[in-house]
């Protein structure tokens, strides 16, 4: 099951495993965080060579289309693959993997050797810690040989007998791609709504399951997102809808056993800019109608006893103000930046919680940033931000005694885990580092008593003291700091002739916190460096670092990225020869935007989903997400945006370069980044660009955003990525 992120964007759910203004638990068995364990075997995979009968690539027909935009004329001669329905695009396609699968051909034993590796680290058969809710113990276990999760529970003791809420194998059947976005229990225990996309569209089905009887309730809502919220009264669910542009803007409430046509619309939100989402308070007692978009926010608030109620707002909307709300008692607490750029925590009375009765209850800081508040009875946990680290801040409310949680690895990544219960001592989190695997900890915030319930087990031998982390800083061109996290096996490492991978995304203030991956075990194992560069437009060193990389500042993100190249080049880090990078969604957008600039820098790139054709899609409002994007990007309707995103447009500025290796994947079904920008991409890369190097793409035809949904099928893209940067570092035949 997938918990995608709050923001709708062209990033990717994996992320994400983003949390941003409310807290989300994301667990995903499909994931590189919750599923990867056991150490690689060492040394290099003999694969054969490419073969000299490898057909000729696809060429895309040149079909000009002349666009005029501020009186600039562009000239596009493949906007023509935008027509799915034209079976020529299909074909075209189909040409393209065909074409990859010919030029990878020589690859494949390698890729089953990989495959082979990464699943065998993991433990196949296992379960995920399960967490109290209501005298019930809920889980979720993943069987050998099975794609997907089982969402199970126990009542009383974990001793119980088990009982199977939802069986996903089971429901996928007959699918090539299946989704569960949400699935939610009802207050009494008593049923299960939960919806599922089984194109990967992100198009959800919304189905209600009697726990008792084990029978599906005639309640089915087609066409939802992933919203799914239950009032008190175990009889009315709230859901969301998209408009046509997949906005999400309605709010519905939904009486069980009533027809959908009887539904009632509770909200609609006209502003293109804004999004609708709906969560409950941890405390039970609420509901929360929240709207936002990337630079303010408003949130409205319901009695979750009273569904039939009309909801009221916190504080109405105002533009550069952002807020998002937790409750305790008689109080909200609230996240804002209202008063500075890196948010504060506030507290209202529940009965005048308008911004004019708000106290300070954590100031803001200028060198710390306040990501999100989690409510408990007697304490506040809040997760911080300082010099790109994250941080945990207990407040005991019962003193205001407050303290910091410590972490003892130099960079490291952590989240929160399940944490249903609201009246307890302990809190439950997740940590990760690039060489600990995921370890999910209780900790007492009475005693300060930490207690590790389990660390994902890798099979096979896995050495933690085999790898080293180091945390870094590059000088960017303007004199900024820009962090870097990376990872290498320290007796395959050699200075200054190590192939290395580096990572980057930058955008929306999302983070890219390092995490642990058995699956890179595969690379570092075979001496390849990976590190991350936490380049400006993320969110890891705060809201400023964030602005320093959006809009018309866009360009320090690619900048940065080189610097950070260049810095692990001269420090001894990387042979100069071989530096790969990667990047998904926006953090293609980010490598199609570096190879124009740098093609000489890097030996390969892998571009997944890549948003790489930014201005004419930032220039079509018909385009979905677009003009929820302008808070981002610009909106080069404004001349002085135009000129800017055409300045770094990936497509726009392809070159007669001697252009690196490069892989490019894509989903026909993708609704964030659609498929014809990398197809677009491929077709000018090839007409432009110099050289041989190798240029492939690879279309999923059949899965969205993140790729496959089943996790053997998704490591089987993992092993077909990694064979293509082990192939292009010359890591085969022994060395």
């Amino acid at each position: 099951m997938r918990v995608m992120e709050l923001v709708r964007s062209r990033c990717t759910p994996a992320m994400c495993l983003c949390l941003i203004a409310l807290l989300t638990i994301a667990v995903d068995s499909a994931s590189a965080v919750d599923a990867e364990t056991r150490s690689a075997a060492s040394g290099a995979t003999a694969v054969a060579a490419p073969s000299a009968e490898t057909p000729a690539p696809p060429v895309a027909r040149a079909i000009p289309q002349a666009d005029t935009t501020h009186g600039d004329v562009r000239v596009d001669d493949y906007a023509w693959l935008r027509n799915r329905e034209d079976p020529e695009v299909i074909a075209y396609l189909e040409a393209e993997n065909a074409y990859t699968d010919a030029v990878m051909g020589h690859t494949e034993a390698l890729q089953e050797t990989l495959y082979e590796e990464i699943i065998g680290r993991i433990k196949q058969t296992d379960l995920t810690v399960p967490y109290p809710d209501d005298g019930y113990f809920y889980y979720w276990r993943s069987e050998e040989g099975k794609q997907y999760q089982i969402f199970c529970r126990k009542k009383g003791s974990l001793e119980a007998e088990e009982e199977v809420l939802l069986d996903e194998n089971a429901l996928a059947e007959g699918h090539d791609y299946f989704d569960v976005g949400t699935a939610s229990v009802s207050p009494d225990h008593t049923m299960l709504a939960y919806n599922v996309d089984t194109t990967g569209a992100e198009h959800f089905t919304l189905y209600v399951l009697d726990l008792e009887s084990g029978q599906l309730l005639p309640d089915v809502i087609e066409d939802v997102d992933y919203d799914i919220v239950w009032a008190n009264d175990n009889e009315t669910i709230f859901y969301v809808t998209s408009d046509e542009m997949e906005r999400t803007d309605k709010l519905w409430r939904h009486e069980l056993g009533s027809d959908r046509a009887e539904d009632t619309l509770v909200f609609h939100e006209p502003d293109d800019s804004y999004w609708v989402g709906v969560y409950r308070t941890r405390s039970d007692q609420y509901i929360l109608l929240q709207l936002w978009k990337r630079t303010s926010g408003e949130t409205w608030l319901l009695s979750a006893d009273d569904p039939a109620g009309e909801f009221r707002v916190v504080e109405p909307r105002a533009q550069d103000v952002e807020y998002d709300v937790s409750h305790r008692g008689d109080y909200f607490y609230i996240r804002t930046n209202a008063g500075g750029k890196n948010f504060e925590v506030v507290r209202a009375p529940v009965e005048s919680p308008s911004r004019d009765n708000w106290v300070s209850v954590i100031p803001h800081r200028d060198d710390v940033k306040v990501d999100r508040v989690y409510c408990f009875r007697d304490y506040l946990v809040v997760g911080e931000r300082e010099r790109g680290l994250q941080q945990l801040r207990v407040v005991d409310l019962k003193d205001g005694s407050e303290h910091r949680v410590t972490f003892p690895e130099p960079t490291y990544s952590i989240w929160p885990a399940h944490n249903e219960e609201f009246d307890t001592d302990s809190v439950r989190f997740n940590y990760s580092s690039l060489v600990t695997p995921r370890s999910v900890y209780d900790y007492n915030m009475e005693t300060r008593e930490r207690t590790l319930l389990k660390q994902t087990e890798v099979l096979g031998g896995y050495d933690p003291s085999l790898y080293r982390s180091e945390r870094l800083y590059a000088t960017a061109r303007d004199g900024a700091d820009v962090p870097i996290s990376l990872v290498y096996r320290e007796d395959t490492f050699q200075r200054s002739r190590s192939p290395l991978l580096l990572d980057g995304y930058g955008a929306y203030g999302s983070s890219s916190d390092p995490w642990f991956s058995s699956s890179r075990l595969t690379l570092l194992d075979r001496g390849v460096v990976y590190a991350i560069a936490h380049v400006r437009g993320g969110g890891e060193m705060g809201e400023e670092w964030y602005e320093q990389g959006k809009m018309l500042q866009k360009k320090n993100t690619f900048t940065d990225f080189i610097a950070c190249a260049e810095h692990l080049v001269a420090e001894g880090y990387a042979d100069p020869g071989r530096v790969g990078m990667t990047g998904e969604s926006a953090g293609g957008l980010l490598i199609g935007a570096v190879l124009n600039m740098r093609p000489d820098l890097f030996s390969l790139a892998v571009a997944r989903v890549p948003f790489v054709d930014a201005l004419n899609t930032m220039l079509d409002p018909t385009i979905p997400l677009t003009v929820a994007e302008y808070n981002e990007w610009g909106n080069p309707n404004d001349p002085e945006y135009y000129d800017y995103i055409k300045s770094y447009s990936p497509y726009d500025n392809v070159g007669p370069y001697d252009y690196p290796d490069i892989l490019v994947m894509a989903s026909l079904n993708d609704p964030r980044v659609q498929y014809w920008e990398p197809a677009k991409w491929v077709a000018k890369l090839r007409a432009v660009g110099r050289g041989d190097s190798r240029l492939i793409l690879k279309v999923h035809m059949g899965a969205g955003h993140g790729g496959s949904s089943g996790r053997y099928d998704w490591y089987r893209e993992v092993a077909f990525r990694y064979a293509f940067v082990l192939d292009c570092f010359g890591l085969v035949g022994g060395e």
